[in-house]
């Protein structure tokens, strides 16, 4: 149903939890082996991760005989700081999770690393992404006797290392990997050996460090300067990496692909201060704002960033526009989703509490807001009336990125494409319902340009864009299977 802009949408609209506006972050996954101090340091890493889920953490860690898992619902610093807790993972290897639920509900018993034994030990893993064709296998195995004991994809991974019939390790994680399609970063241990493994278009990051002669893997850059980790390189795209006492292994399962790595890394997803894919993210994210400005100038006294995503891109389009930078709105780190109250009053006042206009930067002035996207609308509405409210003259939207048209299937949290703003709305009657004078977004070819690219070459190097171009670089068997038979799958999909 299209969203519609008369009074009656514009107080509906104002139900919506603000937090359900954004794009959530997926995943973060770390590990580390052979480090005497292996659990805490996977902490440390988890923590600089924490932007990537902040719904709940886990750590599994191995000291030669047994396995130790701690899995807890919140943030890594209420957990995993108290020296008890870290206690409690003894060993040299150890591997981690952030989670923010894409798939199954979020309980203790789908927060990872998921564990299981095997008949050759145990194995715990940590995914980042979406398997798009995790229902299916799952109803099959299922079918076959599997006993489920979370509703996370990540366990029919378990479930088909358990079933491969192969007698090394690797062949076994190999033989999994060829079943599942979509995204995946992942990261596993054994009794002998940490492994990792990116999916074949390498949608989703990986890199792998060194700390004290030890090897790790993290999503991101930063999970390695938080611990002084030496960064070594990206996994590559199709690249499973195996570590143990005899060193380090490299396999390539899969016939080669030209990669083509999730573009909203760049946009929102990575910290500013990580390096993806050879990028610096900080310098792609204001080289997006310039390009921005090119595009689309605006009449202004002041650039004003919707923190804290959109200030790379702030300062980016005040540089090449030469229209000073403020901070018109200053977020409150402090509140998080848990305050959002079922009361009409505390929602209405939900972005205040987030956001707050800076009166002395904005009244009386021409602003140009921007963001980093636009999912609903709803929450950049209520920005432009903070603003207008404070003083400002008039309000220019400016979005770092093009519309976001299409729904994502590989570990990106987003509503189904009737929900978005930009797919059910065209350009003016989307300005006209966040109630900006002005609105403009980042083309397709822009933001190939800010990363480096050559927008008109064919040949260019592709990123993951199906958010803005509907192009989908995998199969989407669960979602085929359920256009087809939408009833059949709902039910599996309540039932799990």
């Amino acid at each position: 149903m299209n969203e519609r802009t008369d009074a009656s949408a514009q107080g509906a609209a104002t139900d919506l939890d603000i937090d359900g506006d954004r794009l959530r972050e997926e995943c973060g996954v770390f590990g580390i082996f052979g480090h005497p101090d292996a659990a805490a340091i996977t902490a440390l890493g988890l923590h600089a991760l924490q932007h990537r889920g902040q719904e709940a953490a886990g750590i599994v860690s191995f000291d030669g005989k047994r396995f130790h898992s701690e899995r807890r619902l919140g943030l890594v610093a209420d957990t995993f700081s108290r020296r008890e807790v870290i206690d409690h993972l003894p060993g040299t290897a150890a591997v981690g999770h952030v989670r923010y639920s894409t798939t199954g509900e979020t309980i203790l018993r789908n927060v990872q690393p998921l564990f299981a034994e095997l008949d050759a030990g145990g194995f715990a893993v940590g995914h980042n992404g979406n398997l798009t064709n995790g229902l299916t296998l799952r109803r099959q195995l299922v079918r076959d006797g599997a006993m489920m004991q979370s509703t996370t994809d990540t366990e029919v991974i378990l479930h088909l290392v358990a079933r491969a019939n192969r007698n090394r390790f690797v062949d076994r994680f190999v033989e999994a990997l060829r079943m599942i399609e979509g995204a995946y970063s992942l990261v596993g241990l054994t009794n002998k050996k940490l492994v990792g493994a990116r999916d074949p278009l390498g949608i989703r990051p990986l890199v792998l460090g060194m700390l004290d002669g030890c090897p790790i893997l993290a999503s991101e850059t930063c999970a390695l300067d938080i611990i002084g980790a030496q960064y070594v390189r990206d996994i590559e795209n199709g690249e499973v990496v195996v570590f143990d006492e005899d060193g380090a292994q490299s396999h390539k399962p899969f016939p080669p692909m030209a990669p083509r790595p999730c573009i909203f890394e760049y946009i929102y997803f990575s910290r500013p201060d990580s390096v993806v894919g050879g990028r610096p993210v900080y310098e792609i994210r204001k080289a997006v704002g310039m390009q921005l400005a090119r595009e689309a100038p605006a009449e202004a006294d002041v650039i004003v960033p919707v923190p804290d995503s959109g200030v790379p891109a702030a300062i980016g389009y005040a540089r090449e526009s030469g229209i000073p930078y403020e901070l018109g709105i200053i977020r409150n780190h402090y509140v998080g989703r848990t305050f959002i109250q079922p009361t009409q009053t505390i929602r209405d006042q939900g972005v205040r509490m987030k956001h707050s206009a800076n009166r002395v930067a904005v009244a009386g002035r021409r602003i140009v807001l921007v963001d980093d996207s636009i999912v609903r609308g709803t929450t950049s509405r209520k920005i432009v009336q903070m603003m207008r409210e404070a003083g400002a003259s008039e309000v220019h939207f400016r979005i770092a990125s093009p519309p976001i048209t299409h729904p994502d299937y590989y570990g990106i949290d987003t509503p189904e494409r009737d929900k978005l703003l930009a797919a059910t709305h065209d350009l003016d009657s989307m300005r006209r319902f966040i109630g900006a004078d002005s609105l403009a977004f980042l083309s397709i070819e822009g933001i190939y340009r800010a990363m480096g690219e050559d927008s008109r070459n064919p040949l260019r190097p592709q990123f993951t864009d199906h958010c803005f171009t509907g192009d989908y670089p995998t199969g989407l068997t669960d979602r085929t299977a359920q256009e087809s038979t939408p009833r059949q799958l709902s039910l599996l999909a309540e039932a799990s």
